[in-house]
């Protein structure tokens, strides 16, 4: 993680940090659980940064999605192979995404605690520059909207080369029959679930496309800090432990569903990672003024209703493929 250039440059509190940080990071860059976890705990403490709720709500989207590839459906029409490729995709993304995200929201932590700003050591961990101005930049603004918009601009361009691009993940994953049935029929859409049992998100399609996974992203963060909405997502992250499983929300509907889903750390293990040298992403790639604008709130947000048809057409699609294959 860390860049050897001028280490030995720093004074030796900042080169403790380093370490600390460092440390921190590979801790909780374990799985999809100690993300989500870290993500919350973090947001708990420092609010004003919306992306780190966003995160970890996304992330527990990310473990559902993984289990989901072991539970009582997919199995029956996905090849064992392309269900680990998948689990794989998703975990590198995700991983990558602390990997680089953490860092951040650490040296912003202790930006705080010692009450002067500490963004000048990003370069320490292959953080780009855009990400350091802006980091930056909201230190003497405060503007929260502009950072999360910001945070959200960096996630999505950081997978874009080693994960949506990638010379085996593009091919296989992002065009294979599967993945563009799900882009087709939104079956991944991002859900925020609430303890009452309502469901909301939005989802994208061309998933392949970064100014649509932006797009997304800055939807998504105009659902989840709606004044009406928020208080629940929030109530329900502080209360539901993540567990991988899509039964972590489908428990709290009023027709209770059976588990479908196992929990994740039952049927994964932890995964070895390691980050290839490359360039930063902000020195190949231009700045699009319109990444940050902010979006209109979409017209369908809540979406029990299409959850359910969305799981029908799902099992349906299943059984008929496992019919024909007996037939």
């Amino acid at each position: 993680m860390v860049q050897c250039n001028n280490i030995w440059s720093l004074t030796p509190k900042e080169q403790k940090l380093i370490k600390k940080i460092t440390w921190l990071t590979e801790k909780w860059n374990k799985d999809n659980i100690s993300r989500t976890k870290a993500y919350e705990y973090f947001f708990s403490i420092h609010p004003e940064i919306k992306w780190a709720f966003l995160a970890s709500m996304v992330s527990r989207n990310a473990g559902w999605n993984m289990c989901d590839l072991e539970g009582a459906w997919l199995p029956k029409a996905v090849s064992r192979h392309f269900r680990h490729s998948l689990f794989m995709t998703y975990e590198r993304a995700n991983w990558l995404i602390f990997h680089d995200a953490f860092p951040q929201l650490m040296l912003y932590h202790y930006s705080t605690k010692y009450r002067i700003p500490l963004f000048h050591l990003s370069r320490h961990f292959s953080i780009s520059s855009f990400s350091e101005h802006e980091w930056n930049a909201f230190w003497n603004s405060r503007d929260e909207t502009r950072l999360l918009y910001a945070l959200i601009i960096n996630e999505q361009n950081v997978i874009e080369e080693p994960v949506i691009r990638h010379q085996y993940y593009n091919p296989f994953i992002f065009h294979s029959f599967l993945f563009e049935l799900q882009d087709w029929m939104h079956f991944s859409t991002v859900l925020f679930p609430m303890c009452c049992g309502e469901l909301y998100g939005h989802s994208v399609s061309d998933f392949r496309n970064v100014d649509a996974r932006i797009e997304l992203g800055k939807m998504l963060s105009l659902i989840l800090f709606h004044e009406d909405l928020f208080p629940f997502f929030y109530e329900f992250a502080r209360l539901t432990e993540p567990t991988g499983s899509r039964h972590d929300y489908e428990k709290y509907f009023q027709n209770k569903k059976r588990r479908e889903t196992p929990f994740l750390r039952m049927v994964y293990p932890v995964i070895s990672h390691s980050v290839q040298r490359m360039e930063l992403w902000d020195t190949k790639t231009d700045i699009n003024a319109i990444w940050f604008n902010m979006p209109s709130l979409p017209k369908e947000i809540k979406l029990n209703d299409w959850y359910r048809k969305k799981q029908k057409q799902l099992h349906f699609f299943i059984k008929a493929k496992d019919f024909f294959l007996r037939y």
